[in-house]
Parts: C-alpha cells; structure tokens; sequence
C-alpha cells in the first residue's frame, strides 16, 4: 500500500518540503513544532501565534510520515475552529485531510461512543437532547416524587447534575462523595437519588445529554480495558486547544487516551483561564508536569498582536496571581506605542459620553469604527453605551449577545409596564399572562380570548372580568385575579409613586424578580442585574410614557449595514478577538473585581477576575483605556465607587493617568505622567483644580474637616485611607468617596 504522505509522493505533487513551513516560525515556535515525542504543553501567550504552532505540528507530523491522518486527534473547543485548522492544514501539505480526527470533546467523544453504546446501555442510534428536552425531563422526575417544582425548581437540579458530569461523577459517585455539595442537597437532600432517577429515565428513552458524552465515555473506558486500548493505539498524538479551558471529565477523558503512548500536546494559556463559572479547572493546566512527568513546556511569549506598553500593563497585572505557571510577553523594541491611559469619570453617562468622544475623534483620524470595541465586565453596562451610541448616531453591534432592550428579561419586564400604562395592549398581555408560571395553561386562556372576541375587549380587560366568575377552576382563578389586581394596584401606585419604584415593585410583587434570583443558570445573574439597570434607566425618564416612546424609537434603530461598527461586548466574550482601539469601562470595586466572584469563590475567584482583566489589555492591538466611575446608580440609587483594586497593579511605567472628567463641568485635561508618580506628588503649578486629578491623592483634608460632594451633599470626614475618604453626609449617611471628588467646606 502506498502512503500518501511519504516524502517523494509530497515532492512530485508540488506539496511543500518538509523544511519549507518551518521558516515562518520563530525560535520557540519551531521548537515546539519538531518536539513531537512525548507530553509537550505550549504556554501560549495572548497573540503568540499558537494557532499557527498548533497547525504546523500537524503538518508536521504528517509531512514527516509519522502517523497517518487518521491516527491525529485534534481537539478543539469549537465546531469554527476545528474547520479553520483543519483547513490550514489541508493548505500546509496541499492534501485533503478528512481522515484526521478534528472536532470538540463533544462531537470526538460522541463519535466514539456510538461505536460502542451498548457497552454503557445505549444503543447505537441514541438521541442526544437539548437543554429543553433536559428540564422537561426533570419536571418528569420531579413530578413522579411528589417534589414541588415551584420550591425545588428543575433549572436547579440541572445545574447541579451538569457540575456533577463536568467532574466526571456517575450518580454512585456522586452518592460516595456524601451530602455535602449543593447538589446533594437539592430537594432536602435527594439530589443524588433525582440524578440517578434522570441517567435511568434517559438510558429508557435511548437518550444522553451533551455532559453524558464524555461521562459515558469515561465509563467506557474505565470499564472496558480492551476498548481503551483500541483508541490509545488508533490515536498516535494528540493534539488539545485551549487546554485551560477544559473541566475534570474532559481532562480524565484525555489523559486516559494519551496513557499508553503520551504523545499528547496541549496548548493553552493558564492566564487566560477564565470560565470557571462553567466547569473549568485552571488545576489541569497548572499540573501537566505532575500529570506526565518529564513533560516538555515550551512558552510563547514573543506578541505579534499589541505594542510594548499594553503587554508591559498587562504582564505586570497578571504577575500578582499566585496560580500561574508564568511568561513574560513581548515584542520589537521599537513597537512601545502609547501608554495605556487610566481615567476617572464621575458617573456611568459621563463614561459613556467620554468613550463616544474618542470614538469619534479616531474616527475622524482614518481608524475604522470595527477596530475600536468597548469590552464591560457585566451585560448591564452596555445600556448606558447603546443609548450614547444610539443618541449620536454612531453605528454599533453588540457581539455575542442581544442588545439591551432586545433581551429576554427586559422585554418581559417593558411589557408588565405596557399593559399597567396601556391596558389594552394585547401582544404584551400574552407575552406575561403566565411568566412566571400561574398555572394559566391554554385551558385557562381559552375563556379570557372567547370573552374578549365577543365583546370586543382588550385581553387584560376580559382577564378581569373573568377573574369575577366561576368559569376558571379556583386556582387558575385565583391566579389571575391576583395578576389583574396587580395591574390595577400598580397603575395606582404611579399617581403617587416613583416610576422607578413602582416598577421594582412590579417585579417583585409579581414574581418576575425572584423568578430570576431562584434560576441557576449561569446566565441568571446578569439577568438580575439586566432589571437592576433596567431600573435605574427608568430614572433618566419623567414617566413611563416617556420611557416607553424611547424604547420603540431605541428598537426601530436601524444597524449600519457596512459592518464598519463599534463593538460592544462582554470581557468573557472578546477572548479570542482583537482590536485596534480598545475601551475597558467600569474597573472599579464591586463591578471590577465582581462582588459576586469574590464572594462566591474567594482567592480562586479574585484570580479569575484579574486573568478576565488581562484578557481584556491584550484584545489591544495599538491602544487601551481604562475607565473608572466616581458614581454609579444602583437599584436606582446613587452610590460612590472606588477604583478597582487591578489599578493600583498596573505598572506605572505602562500608565498614563488623564485627569477626571465630569466634575464642574471640566473637560478633559491630559496628563502624559505616569500615574504611580502622579500619587507620589503634589499638584503642579497652574494644574486645572475644576477638573481634578482622580489619582492625586490630595492629602490636604482632615480627619472631623467639613466637605461638599456634588452628589451627596455636604459632611465631615470621619476617616482616611490613602486617597479614600470615609464621609458621614448630613443627608446621605455614611460614604466612601475619593478625595479629589470633594472640596473643602
């Protein structure tokens, strides 16, 4: 049998030598390219060309006749990019290469098992089932135990059998590690007998889910020895993508294979390890060597994607995690760049107002609008930058999400507000009649449409009036007689009431609110803090009225259709991409390191949230700024903010500091000193004092000393950090403000 791959059959088709495709790399890159033997991890840093590395040891491999395609498995963590390197590749050796094994865990493990279903009680034509299909199946579970779904909600206990799977363990498993995760607990602690209810319902139907796939698979080959063997020996090396996003199932998946020969190379960046929230295990990465003793690390550190500046700010931020392997990224001498700028604002509009500013003004400089993205750590932050955007007419997309006002939860709570303002609006009465659930199935509906077509009334009005009779049974009833009365409380409550109060109120005596805070989905969260923002908007508004004109006129925006838009999107969704001009609002505590990360998860999670924020320096290609409010409205009132903890890290060598901007109307005024200095010193001659320098650190005030804050009114400083104050307010109470935000009373 000839092998297509020999190295005369390559040379006489016009394939490339075999030295050829090795010239494109760098010292470090061909190195570990040639280092085909034996475990390899390829730290990768941000812009180092891993991708490259990664298709190049394939072609490699190929070129050099060590393995036949069908004997690589490359494994990646998207469907896009398993097509894009198998692509590569194909151009690399000008051959087809179907027959490597490319593709997710997922879709790899899925292939596998399907040869061998019946080993773990499936049969070969098993159904894998959707997130839909899942819940409705637990409803089931839940159901045929007498569980009440409203207390113990099947969102939940899904939740805790996917962190279960990320983690490898079988319901006996799960039974051995005791009672004491949250997922044991589910149901007064049944959970594990509902998880092993839920593997038995799905072996039943011929089912698995998507966790299944790599479970069975490492049941299959832990259990089946023989079978094990037959894929070591099908797969001479592997290959793994982003192996610090992988979870434990995935991670024992993997090392079972690459046991026999351990031939297994993994790229991947321990600094950029930032999905924790769904199964994620920074430890993989961290503990290669220990895995795969004598394994080789090679580290790409030479960037080819951000100037000196953005990788010395972001090299130097990140060197404060403990959990790191380590790698110092760099570039020519002579690509320094611009420094990242850090500024202040005073509020979350001033901070959308100077971005849009900067914007505009690199636009009018040649850059393209698609070059500049404005990366926020929470979904909500995007609201007060569509709306800037929108009132400018500056064109924009928000990536890998919806915009604000086209969310699910934000367009649920606009209409609860529709139909309390306008009662006869039937789409939004339909859209919430039973969201939450109430019971009010189509059974329940039929009436209130009969009612409404004979006597020509809108639905709301028709719900009323049935709610007075004995057509529906009495909980149906009940249910909706308690929605009705709502409407009508509500729609009192705004004669005397706050808009924005009333509306919180709304949500929460609905149900609507704590609907979202009893979710477990990774996603609920920022879907509370979307109606939190959604609350606060309400404030920039006279009425609802009001409110409501602007989110029709918001929704019928049309979108550029050159594609030449800024981009919006969260830090989680911009790893992976880059751009020329890059804006990092919002650094500050609470927000920048996230409260919740900090509070849930500890160190591990103060780690994370400063990985997220390296993330986010190196998107920048030419430049980067971080922005900081003074103020931030939260539940629809006003709270000072203090600079995120990631700044003071910032090397100020890195660092210009600009002065704040939205005090007394200054404007900007900009200071090309490196920040650290800037605190170090006191305020130079003629400096701006109506546009005050956030970072300056006055030192000037005293402890007792009376103070104006433009905000909360005058007080007296009761204690002093640094540049901290701690104010006791004549009206606002005790606050934490900074002082170059106060004046001397």
């Amino acid at each position: 049998m000839t092998d297509p791959f020999d190295l005369d059959s390559a040379a006489s088709t016009g394939a490339p030598p075999p030295n050829d495709y090795l010239a494109a790399l760098n010292e470090t890159q061909a190195e570990a390219v040639a280092a085909t033997e034996g475990p390899l991890l390829v730290l990768a840093g941000a812009g180092t060309g891993k991708t490259r590395v990664l298709t190049t040891r394939l072609a490699h491999i190929l070129l050099t006749a060590k393995a036949w395609p069908n004997q690589l498995l490359a494994v990646t963590f998207t469907n896009k990019a398993a097509r894009q390197m198998k692509d590569r590749v194909a151009e690399l050796i000008n051959r087809n290469v179907d027959d490597l094994w490319f593709g997710t865990f997922h879709a790899i493990a899925a292939r596998i098992l399907r040869r061998h279903a019946e080993l773990v009680g499936l049969k070969s034509n098993y159904s894998i089932i959707d997130a839909d299909d899942q819940i409705r199946l637990l409803k089931q579970v839940l159901s045929g135990r007498d569980i009440d779904e409203k207390r113990w909600p099947a969102r939940g206990l899904l939740f805790g059998i996917e962190r279960w799977k990320d983690r490898g363990m079988t319901p006996d498993k799960a039974a051995a590690e005791g009672a004491d995760s949250d997922a044991a607990a589910f149901a007064d602690g049944r959970g594990v007998e509902l998880y092993r209810a839920y593997q038995e319902r799905l072996l039943a139907l011929n089912a698995a889910d998507f966790g299944d796939l790599l479970l069975h698979g490492l049941t299959l080959f832990t259990g089946h020895p023989d079978v094990l063997e037959r894929w070591q020996k099908q797969f001479r090396y592997i290959l793994v993508d982003e192996y610090q996003d992988t979870n434990v199932a995935q991670y024992l998946w993997l090392r079972l294979l690459a046991q026999s020969h351990r031939n297994l190379c993994c790229v991947g960046d321990d600094d950029q390890s930032i999905y924790s929230w769904r199964g994620a295990e920074v430890a993989n990465i961290l503990r290669f060597e220990k895995d795969f003793p004598g394994a080789k690390i090679v580290r790409l550190e030479r960037n080819y994607r951000s100037t000196a500046h953005i990788l010395g700010a972001a090299s130097g931020l990140i060197s404060h995690n403990a959990g790191r392997l380590g790698k110092t990224l760099w570039t020519d001498a002579d690509n320094t760049g611009e420094k990242v700028a850090v500024q202040g604002v005073w509020d979350g509009d001033e901070e959308a107002r100077l971005v849009s500013d900067q914007i505009e003004a690199l636009r009018r400089d040649g850059e393209r609008l698609a070059e500049c993205a404005v990366l926020v750590r929470a979904g909500f932050q995007t609201r007060a930058f569509e709306e800037r955007f929108i009132t400018i007419g500056l064109p924009y997309m928000v990536v890998g999400g919806l915009r604000f006002y086209e969310r699910q939860e934000i367009r649920d709570a606009i209409a609860y507000m529709r139909v309390t303002v306008q009662p006869d609006n039937d789409l939004a009465f339909e859209r919430i009649v039973n969201l939450p659930k109430r019971g009010l199935g189509e059974a329940s509906l039929r009436p209130i449409y009969k009612l409404a077509r004979d006597q020509g009334l809108s639905l709301a009005r028709a719900a009323a009036a049935i709610a007075e009779t004995d057509e529906l049974r009495p909980k149906p009833r009940a249910s909706l007689k308690a929605l009705t009365d709502g409407f009508e409380r509500w729609r009192g409550l705004l004669k005397t009431v706050a808009h924005g109060d009333v509306v919180g109120i709304m949500l929460e005596d609905s149900g609507y609110s704590e609907m979202w805070r009893r979710d477990k989905s990774v996603s609920a969260p920022g879907r509370v803090e979307n109606l939190r923002e959604l609350e606060r908007a309400l404030g920039d508004f006279e009425n609802l009225e009001e409110f409501l004109e602007h989110v029709s006129l918001v929704m019928d925006m049309d979108s550029a259709d050159d594609n030449d838009m800024v981009n919006i999107m969260t830090l989680h969704s911009a790893k992976g991409l880059e751009f020329d001009n890059v804006f990092l609002p919002g650094w500050e505590e609470g927000l920048f390191p996230h409260e919740r990360a900090l509070m849930e998860n500890g160190d591990a999670g103060l780690e994370e949230e400063r990985r997220l924020a390296y993330v986010g320096l190196t998107r920048a290609r030419k430049r980067a700024g971080v922005l900081f409010a003074a103020n931030r409205r939260i539940y629809n009132q006003w709270q000072s903010s203090l600079p995120s903890r990631f700044i003071d890290e910032l090397p100020g060598e890195h660092v210009i500091r600009r002065a704040a901007v939205g005090l007394q109307g200054g404007g900007l005024s900009e200071q090309a000193v490196p920040w650290r200095a800037r605190r170090r010193a006191a305020p130079e001659a003629g400096e701006p004092t109506s546009v005050p320098d956030t970072g300056a650190g006055g030192g000037s005030f005293a402890l007792g000393e009376r103070i104006f804050h433009q905000k909360f009114g005058y007080g007296r400083i009761i204690s002093i950090d640094g540049n901290k104050l701690e104010v006791a307010f004549e009206k606002a109470g005790v606050k934490k403000v900074i002082d170059s935000f106060v004046v001397a009373a």
